[in-house]
């Protein structure tokens, strides 16, 4: 066959699951392999992936992640990622680093914006400055402003991976996936341990990128509705001009064990947490083979084993008492391995709680699952697959990492994809019977290849870590002459000044860039029918879904008492997983496995246009094929009709699941807590959703364990008062966004659903939330913080317009990105305008500052005065905000954000008239802004959640000024 722009065709095939044509080529000249799939997706995807396999665990493959995005031969600007973020139609634009690979992945709906996006990372993979001064930003650098002072590291993957670190979740997944590959690429982090991370020479970081980044050594995939062939034609011009490389990248496979391995870690907790439980995990390396089939199957056994709480092995786990939590996981990297992990575990009980787990896994294998199990999770697995839900994540980048599962170890890329024919050998399997039973026995209780490790908390193993990381810096600034010391004063100056001055006109002008005249000036719209036909109030919103039935119920949730409203989640949770009059929960978790494509609840809590009440719902939302709706509304009526809530042990169970999920998520999203928290300050629906979510909520589950202990029937009682103050015909609203044909079927279904509710009543309850103004320090275990600042726009005379969301995002990739994290080091820092309530929002994200990056924020309005803003910084500006209001969205997430604006009063004509105010705004808009912003640098509320040294430190420059609360 013929070249075509240098490629050859390889394999030519139909993935009907996909509806898609995949074409797998071969670059001529360099070996490069493409992978072009051709399909109706406007939700264009890219990706170059190059195998990276680190030896030891400086971060080097993390570190080159970041820095090939500072700037390129045809692009010599300091940060166009960052530039292609602020004026970027994209739906997606970012990099990762996995243990043996590193992507590049862009998606965009505009096809010029596409190319621009790929032309932009290819040059920056192949092309890269990578000065030392992006080494020194990106990775680590000695810090000294003047010789007198005390030498420390800075760097932005060095303070992200300490914040990554000081997480118990990433240590226990990282150590307990390390553990199964010593002396092996898997054995060493490839994300990049802060204590090895200053080991890392430039040196090595560069001949890294010279061994690794090369067309021989690329894997390139591209997806959606564009141009076939220009795909070839774009990359040709990239790869011609290398010669062909031998490269050795491959992951070998790592030798059994003869025998099972036991270990040891311990993790950092606060201080307070002395007596806190421990973790562990239990993991197996399962296969070497690269079979479609078997992965299927082992991700299938996890949902068995543990991916509900009515499965067999975590029910096993939670009903000793001697877990609070456990969970499993398969893996997809070279040799396949399967983990179960548990939280809140006396290390005492180590023994007990693995002879638990095999004596559970025993049962299971010699007396069966039982059916209703397998059935369950088969479907769940089935009608995922089907669907291809992946949320605001495009749809064919999550294809890519499939692929890549197989694709990285040169297996067949394809075949992960055909799901059809592996799920099908699943089925026969299952029918000839004890089929997931041996794969119990052979993989896990039969096989040596394991590793249990017992994770033992710290209290004074993060001071330790501290006091180490200070040790080694005095040892070496101590070691250093005075000539020595001056040239570190001056890198540190050299750094700051460059990252302090800005590009040039000429070189941002070489960004390829779209026109304001390529917006759409309309804003989008989604159908929307609402009407009381099916007997309460109804949106309904004709789209295709590809035959899959969307279908919400929610109810007011202003008929619920102010004091109750911390119970909220768990209440919703109880109506799922405590069982109904009929089913007890593991019956009713297995029906809805094998009858629907799942049901879920979730609590809708907003603030609404021109009222200062919120908006608050419990939303019951499913999903199912049509020929499922019977038994999906069968269901739903057994739920909120007959839900028993009287079981105490679950309750308890699912009390201590929520201690440990917050706990757990405290160190890595510790600026979420923030948000929160901060948010309660200013709205209704922000008070609410720190009751609901925040550190208040975890205050209240801690307090409520102590209280289902010793006065259950109270307990009880207040569930049933929320029952009888939520679940009724007069609260209720439906949902739906299905094709107009099945909602004529579904229609009087629904309609037949609501009239058997109860009335109930419809009064209201009024909220008087109240919160303590001050600044807050919640101290974590850690060296890095979140730091969070705030104030409502609307108090200083601000009305709502759209010009806010542009200036906001102007601050978010210029001031911010180069004050917290260039200069500042932290992993991210923004900022946020929310038009409803008008509250304004600054965070940093494991930042290695906090006094400093407050000083940042209040700076912003002065930034915002002196700006020097071009009218092309303006117009990039104005189409990456486009490109936020126009994120690409499924036909169930565009069904329910309309349902959203319809509730909180954002009609489509309101909307149009921001996407106006957006298109139209000036450089005087954001002057006028800043007179505004100086008012919450004055006036804003502070929240910090991090290490306990910054905030004393921050009490000690302003006394008394944070208060102060351990919260881990």
């Amino acid at each position: 066959m013929p070249e075509i722009h240098g490629f050859e065709l390889v394999r030519d095939e139909e993935i009907k699951e996909l509806k898609s044509i995949a074409r797998v080529y071969r670059h001529v000249k360099t070996g490069a392999e493409l992978i072009s799939v051709i399909n109706d997706d406007e939700n264009k995807a890219f990706c170059i992936t190059f195998r990276t396999p680190p030896e030891d665990s400086t971060g080097v493959a993390h570190i080159l992640e970041h820095a090939v995005l500072c700037g390129s031969r045809k692009y010599p600007l300091k940060e166009p990622f960052v530039e292609l973020i602020k004026g970027s139609l994209n739906t997606f634009l970012n990099a990762f680093t996995g243990d043996s690979e590193t992507y590049y992945p862009v998606a965009s709906l505009n096809t010029q914006d596409f190319y621009n996006l790929v032309d932009v990372y290819l040059d920056a993979v192949f092309y890269p400055r990578i000065p030392r001064e992006a080494f020194e930003q990106e990775g680590w650098h000695h810090e000294l402003d003047d010789k007198d002072s005390a030498i420390v590291y800075r760097g932005v993957v060095f303070n992200e991976m300490k914040g990554a670190y000081a997480s118990p979740d990433t240590v226990l997944y990282d150590q307990s996936s390390r553990a199964l590959f010593p002396d092996h690429v898997y054995g060493v982090s490839s994300g990049g341990e802060p204590k090895h991370i200053p080991d890392l020479t430039y040196e090595y970081f560069k001949n890294f990128h010279q061994t690794f980044y090369h067309p021989s050594n690329a894997m390139i995939w591209f997806w959606g509705d564009d141009n076939p062939e220009e795909r070839l034609r774009i990359l040709n011009e990239y790869l011609k001009d290398f010669e062909p490389r031998k490269i050795e990248a491959t992951v070998p496979l790592a030798p059994h064990f003869t025998e099972p391995k036991r270990l040891t870690h311990n993790y950092a907790i606060g201080s307070e947490e002395a007596g806190e439980k421990g973790m562990m995990a239990i993991g197996w390396v399962i296969s070497d083979a690269l079979d479609p089939e078997f992965d299927m199957a082992a991700d299938i056994l996890r949902h068995i084993l543990a991916g509900t709480p009515a499965a067999p092995l975590r029910k096993a786990l939670l009903d000793s008492g001697l877990v609070e939590d456990a969970g499993a996981g398969v893996s997809d990297i070279r040799q396949r391995s399967f983990r179960v992990s548990m939280k809140g575990i006396d290390p005492a009980d180590t023994d007990k709680v693995e002879e638990l787990v095999f004596s559970t896994l025993k049962k299971l294998a010699e007396e069966g699952i039982p059916s209703d199990a397998i059935e369950a999770s088969l479907n769940t697995a089935e009608f995922n697959m089907r669907e291809l839900n992946t949320g605001g994540f495009p749809r064919g980048l999550a294809v890519l990492f499939s692929s890549m599962s197989h694709w990285l170890y040169d297996a067949d890329p394809i075949a992960p994809l055909k799901f059809e024919e592996p799920l099908a050998a699943v089925k026969a399997g299952i029918a000839k019977g004890r089929y997931f039973e041996k794969i119990i026995q052979t993989a896990l209780l039969d096989n040596p290849h394991r590793v249990t490790i017992s994770f033992v908390p710290d209290p004074m193993l993060a001071q330790k870590e501290a006091d180490a990381e200070l040790e080694r810096l005095k040892t070496f600034q101590a070691s250093l002459g005075e000539p020595e010391l001056e040239a570190i004063v001056e890198d540190t100056k050299r750094l700051q000044e460059s990252q302090s001055t800005p590009d040039s006109e000429e070189a941002l002008a070489t960004l390829p860039r779209l026109k304001l005249s390529d917006l759409d000036p309309n804003a989008k719209r989604t159908p929307n029918i609402a009407s009381g036909l099916i007997g309460c109030p109804t949106y309904y919103h004709d789209l295709f879904t590809n035959g899959i039935v969307y279908a919400d119920i929610g109810f007011d949730l202003r008929g619920v008492s102010q004091e109750l409203l911390p119970y909220l989640s768990l209440f919703s949770r109880s109506l799922l997983q405590l069982g109904t009059e009929t089913e007890d929960f593991v019956t009713l978790t297995q029906r809805i496995g094998r009858k629907t494509g799942g049901i879920r609840a979730d609590l809708l809590v907003t603030s609404q246009r021109g009222s200062t009440d919120a908006i608050a719902k419990l939303m019951l939302r499913t999903k199912s094929t049509p020929s499922q709706t019977t038994d999906l509304l069968a269901i739903l009526q057994d739920i909120i009709l007959t839900a028993r809530l009287d079981n105490k042990e679950r309750f308890r169970q699912m009390v201590l699941e929520e201690k440990v999920r917050l706990e757990a998520a405290l160190v890595p999203s510790g600026s979420s807590f923030v948000a929160r928290r901060l948010g309660s300050r200013f709205t209704e629906s922000g008070w609410i959703g720190e009751q609901l979510g925040g550190v208040s909520y975890l205050f209240f589950i801690r307090e409520l364990i102590n209280q289902v202990d010793t006065d259950w029937p109270g307990v009880l009682a207040t569930l049933e008062t929320l029952r009888s103050q939520i679940l009724t015909a007069g609260r209720a609203i439906c949902n739906v966004t299905l094709d107009a044909a099945n909602f004529a079927v579904l229609q009087p279904k629904l309609a037949e659903l609501i009239a058997t509710l109860p009335q109930g009543t419809t009064d209201q309850h009024a909220w008087h939330p109240s919160w303590e103004s001050r600044p807050e320090g919640l101290t974590i275990p850690g060296q890095v913080n979140h730091v969070g600042k705030a104030g409502r726009l609307l108090d200083y005379g601000y009305q709502p317009h759209g010009s806010a969301l542009v200036i906001s995002n102007y601050i978010r990739t210029s001031w911010l990105w180069q004050k917290v994290r260039m200069e500042g080091g932290a992993y991210g820092g923004f900022c946020g305008y929310d038009i409803l309530s008008s509250v304004f929002s600054f965070g940093s994200y494991r930042d290695p500052n906090l006094m400093a990056t407050l000083q940042n924020f209040d700076a912003t309005a002065n930034f915002l005065r002196e700006a020097n803003l071009s009218e092309a910084e303006l117009t990039r500006t104005v189409i990456g905000t486009i490109g936020d209001l126009d994120s690409y969205q499924l036909p169930d997430a565009k069904g329910y954000s309309q349902f959203v604006r319809e509730l909180v009063g954002e009609t489509d004509e309101l909307r149009q008239r921001r996407r106006d105010e957006v298109l139209g705004t000036t450089v005087n808009d954001f002057r006028q802004f800043a007179e505004v912003l100086s008012n919450v640098a004055v006036n804003g509320d502070v929240v910090v959640v991090g290490s306990s040294e910054k905030i004393d430190e921050a009490n000690t420059l302003k006394p008394d000024w944070l208060k102060v609360t351990k919260v881990l």
